[in-house]
């Protein structure tokens, strides 16, 4: 299993127990993130750029890691990510950067094994 897979996997198996824990407002967030990302005014690719500029710059890893892989998903290309890399920057300050090192690697490991 590759470290995309792995972290697919770990993220689904969490989020099943979570869920199915049966708190309703843990749910109600939930809910709440997978329609904020659904297609409505702004389209999904936008939202997911959105997502992972905030990801970085609220510096969550897995969160960013998530990001990436929708982002890829969605044909989102590097010049693309690597502005949203540098809006990130700009807004999150210098503390961003050791996250910014671990996306492009992720970002790299995306484009060379795919996002399954």
């Amino acid at each position: 299993m590759n470290k995309v897979e792995e972290f697919n996997e770990y993220r689904a198996k969490m989020n099943d127990k979570i869920v199915g824990s049966n708190n309703k407002i843990l749910k109600r967030i939930f809910n709440l993130d997978t329609n904020a990302f659904a297609e409505g005014s702004v389209d999904k690719k936008t939202k997911e750029m959105i997502g992972l500029s905030s990801s970085m710059v609220l510096r969550c890893d897995d969160c960013v890691r998530y990001h990436l892989g929708k982002c890829f998903e969605l044909g989102v290309n590097d010049d693309q990510v690597f502005e949203i890399f540098s809006i990130a920057n700009l807004i999150g300050g210098t503390i961003v950067i050791p996250h910014l090192r671990r996306a492009v690697e992720y970002w790299e490991y995306l484009k060379e094994n795919g996002n399954d």
